[in-house]
């Protein structure tokens, strides 16, 4: 059996996160195992399925610059306690240097990169990932992407190999009894009009513009709610915005959720005015609950499976997106059928990419 070393940040419900789930989940793991280095000192959402499935999970300090010495001890003594790993595969773009790095000069033979992102946060350890980025070809000797845009972001003109962001189709599938549930549970009325958004509240997904949205919605449709699933460390700096718009009675957080499919089916619309993306997971889980769905232009055109999804421009004012919004609610949904489970972002179909991108490099081993 082969086992492959995934570095991640954490393993909490998120998009990479959940895209490596279900191809770990749909796997021959007789033949291959995933486990799981995370950078945070917490448990993690999946970390019990991980375990359940049998991985194992590693935690390493966290990627500061003021844990940088304790990180390599760490990742010294990890190397020459687990000489079993020959594939690591590092999911933290830029930051994937760091990982890399010590698993070359331990001797790892296969050293994969995976771009997610198609720009980098803007926070105190930018210089620091432009330098990374710079200096990522050093370490890694294979390369992968979630899309054509995100790989050349991250690796210029290098060569990369695509690995679809496939999720399990049927699950997301449009159910109208679903909805029917899942609005009566969250006491939301039939003629109330739901906005979504699944992202972690974070700056790259740009909810400040999002509520400024959200408030010209407001104008025409007053009844109409917004939904917020996912955690971020923008939680506080949103509610307080959203005090200050005068909104916040109409718009709810709801946190971490398991059971983000049975919330699509609640929804009217998703919005996504994101700064910059690779191509995201909740994107797709949207289409597939033929879900509309409003996309800034920074969202990679690879997402696009449906024509109920639009692109509009990060430039253009709130009220041109309300109205490109307000027009969904005129959009009936249906339950897909092949025109969803035949593209590559099914896991029916892309189940066997990774495992045999994996396995043909096991072929070149010594």
């Amino acid at each position: 059996m082969i086992r492959v070393l995934q570095c991640v940040n954490n393993m909490h419900r998120a998009g990479l996160e959940t895209m490596l789930m279900n191809y770990y989940r749909s796997m021959d793991r007789t033949k291959l195992q995933f486990d799981f280095l995370t950078h945070r000192p917490e448990k993690s959402d999946y970390d019990d399925e991980i375990l359940s499935l049998g991985g194992r999970v590693f935690y390493a300090p966290r990627l500061l610059p003021q844990n940088y010495p304790a990180y390599f001890r760490y990742m010294k003594q990890f190397w020459a306690d687990h000489p079993e790993y020959q594939i690591v595969h590092a999911h933290i773009d830029s930051m994937s240097y760091l990982p890399l790095l010590t698993a070359k000069e331990a001797g790892v033979p296969v050293r994969i990169a995976h771009s997610h992102n198609t720009s980098i946060d803007l926070d105190y350890k930018y210089p620091l990932k432009l330098f990374f980025k710079g200096r990522l070809s050093s370490v890694a000797n294979y390369r992968c992407a979630c899309g054509q845009e995100a790989g050349k972001f991250l690796f210029g003109d290098e060569d990369f190999t695509v690995i679809p962001n496939a999720i399990d189709g049927d699950r997301f599938l449009f159910d109208a009894r679903t909805r029917e549930e899942m609005r009566a549970e969250l006491g939301i009325s039939q003629d109330e009009f739901v906005i979504g958004h699944v992202g972690r509240l974070c700056h790259q997904k740009n909810h400040r513009f999002l509520l400024k949205i959200f408030t010209s919605v407001l104008k025409q449709r007053p009844n109409a709610l917004l939904l917020l699933v996912g955690t971020g460390e923008k939680e506080s700096a949103i509610r307080r915005q959203a005090q200050e718009l005068g909104i916040d009675s109409r718009v709810r957080f709801l946190g971490s959720r398991g059971n983000v499919d049975q919330l699509y089916q609640a929804m009217d619309v998703l919005v996504l005015p994101s700064l910059f993306e690779g191509v995201p997971v909740v994107g797709i889980e949207a289409q597939f609950s033929d879900l509309p769905c409003v996309f800034s232009d920074k969202v990679p055109n690879e997402v696009k499976i449906s024509e109920k999804t639009v692109f509009l421009s990060l430039e253009q004012p709130p009220e041109v997106w309300a109205e490109a919004i307000l027009d969904c609610e005129k959009t009936p949904r249906v339950r897909g059928g092949e025109a969803y489970r035949s593209t590559r972002y099914n896991i029916e179909n892309a189940h066997s990419t990774l495992e045999d991108y994996y396995m043909a490099i096991a072929k070149t081993l010594p």
